[in-house]
């Protein structure tokens, strides 16, 4: 059963369809969307089919509900846009669940949800794959919406003491935490005279005063670089790059009852990774781990897929060799032994050339000898680059296409770069599907679980609170072995998941 729910200024409208689309009876009026899911959901569980996940769970969420399953438009129809041949379509904001905030939802045409969502399944068909694609991005908006809103446990108290003893007291305004201002101080002296170590002009003018010529201050050039106010500007970056990011300002936006609450954007890179729009969810620096600490009574399982790109590309090519390759826990250390006389350093730089098209200096010397070794995993995207280069679309494992080049792209474009993109791409968009695919099923399995939640995700991480670490860790693993059966069958590729169990997000300190 499918209902599509629409939400309106004075009420919301839930209408009952048939797997085709096809309305079912008269729509059926309530309150808001959380009145529609409180009375449908408990009985019937239908698959929820709205506009857009981010503008209508949230609300749902707040008032103590959850669906299990949706159909979101605005992710389909970026899915379907692109197949068609049509640019990347952004998507559209989410809703901002911090306080103070509400959404601002536009009234819409029920009758044009419901004709969107009876083109969109016509476009579909009977495509199992593109209907598994279609199911997981609406689980994964679903899931993106559940931890913005639960959020991740993090203590204020330890970042605060984290920004302190690295950056100084708190400052107000505009003020530079004095950290900052010992270390410009330092790198001043460095110099001989007061240099703002923020402008890149001044330092590119002062280095050339002391007689080292640079075109670009990139930290990877200054490492090579042979002068006193190098290691201090290094340092200086570190400070500002934190103040910035994860200050204060910080802590006060995206954390409040020790929860950091980013907003997920699912859906935001073209190849079906997550983004996000605000917080740096996916982006949480070492430093800040620390301060991700589970509750009391409760600890964190980590479950992080190694390798994951490299066993996407045995299972897609079927590849025989790599696929036996592939069955073990580390896939370089046979790959190694067979083509590279144990060099498990070559073997992982051999793989990865493959999949991001390196074809310079050593990289491709191992890739000549990899690919005597495994022919068919190497055509399968050197094929992607080939049809790239010529302007073609390519598509992953489930059915996701790639943006076609611009109209500019015909009379002038780089041929060569579009090529390793449509490369990776397929590989990369597929290992996209897979951690989709985990997270839908992880999800399915917690949700009747009172002792663990879902609260982070990141390409290929998952991170589960709970306070069972067993039964959360049991769920992890059948939720891969799921996400590999359904997209890849019987597969003897093996994706194996480096679990870990801690009460702090953070690497435990070596003794």
């Amino acid at each position: 059963m499918r209902i599509v729910l629409v939400p309106g200024p004075e009420h919301a409208l839930a209408i009952r369809t048939d797997d085709h689309g096809r309305a079912l009876g008269d729509p059926l009026p309530f309150p808001d969307p959380s009145a529609a899911v409180r009375a449908l959901e408990p009985g019937e569980h239908p698959r929820w089919v709205w506009a857009d996940t981010a503008a209508v769970y949230p609300g749902v969420l707040r008032d103590g509900l959850r669906v299990q399953r949706c159909h979101d438009l605005a992710l389909t129809g970026a899915l379907l846009s692109v197949r068609a041949g049509g640019p990347a379509v952004s998507p559209q904001p989410p809703t901002d669940e911090r306080p103070g905030l509400f959404d601002a939802t536009p009234p819409l045409d029920p009758a044009a949800v419901v004709a969107d969502h009876d083109a969109q399944l016509a476009l579909i068909g009977d495509d199992p794959r593109l209907r598994l694609l279609v199911a997981a991005e609406s689980a994964g908006a679903l899931a993106a919406a559940e931890m913005s809103h639960h959020g991740l446990p993090f203590s204020a108290h330890e970042h605060h003491r984290l920004l302190e003893r690295t950056l100084g007291p708190r400052t107000t305004g505009d003020a530079v935490p004095q950290r900052i201002r010992e270390i410009t101080e330092v790198i001043s002296a460095a110099f001989g005279r007061r240099v703002n170590p923020a402008s890149h002009i001044e330092l590119v003018e002062a280095f050339a005063r002391d007689g080292v010529e640079l075109t670009s201050t990139r930290a990877y050039l200054l490492r090579d670089v042979d002068h006193p106010a190098i290691e201090p500007l290094l340092h200086y970056r570190d400070l500002a790059k934190l103040h910035a990011a994860n200050g204060w300002t910080w802590l006060d936006t995206w954390v409040r009852d020790d929860r950091f609450r980013p907003v997920y954007v699912p859906g935001g890179v073209v190849s079906g990774r997550w983004a996000s729009r605000g917080g740096g969810a996916l982006q949480i620096p070492k430093a800040l781990r620390t301060s991700v600490i589970a509750d009391q009574g409760h600890t964190f399982v980590i479950a992080d897929a190694g390798q994951l790109e490299p066993r996407i590309l045995a299972a897609m090519s079927a590849d025989p060799l790599m696929v036996a390759a592939a069955g073990a826990d580390d896939l370089y250390a046979p790959v190694a032994a067979e083509v590279f006389d144990g060099d498990r350093g070559k073997a992982k730089v051999a793989i990865l050339g493959v999949l991001y098209g390196a074809t310079a200096g050593e990289s491709r010397a191992l890739l000549t000898l990899l690919r005597k070794r495994f022919p068919v995993a190497v055509q399968f995207v050197e094929d992607a680059a080939r049809a790239g280069e010529r302007g073609e679309v390519v598509h992953s494992w489930l059915g996701r296409a790639c943006p076609p080049p611009d109209a500019g792209w015909w009379s002038g474009g780089d041929a060569h770069a579009r090529g390793r993109f449509t490369r990776n791409f397929v590989v990369q968009a597929t290992a996209a599907e897979w951690a989709l695919c985990l997270l839908a099923e992880l999800r399915r399995r917690i949700a009747d679980d009172d002792t663990a939640e879902l609260v982070f995700f990141q390409h290929d991480e998952v991170v589960v609170h709970c306070r069972d670490p067993e039964s959360a860790t049991a769920h992890v693993l059948a939720a891969t072995q799921a996400a590999t059966r359904l997209l890849f069958g019987e597969t003897r590729v093996r994706f194996p998941m480096d679990v870990a169990v801690r009460e702090c997000y953070a690497e435990p300190l070596e003794t």
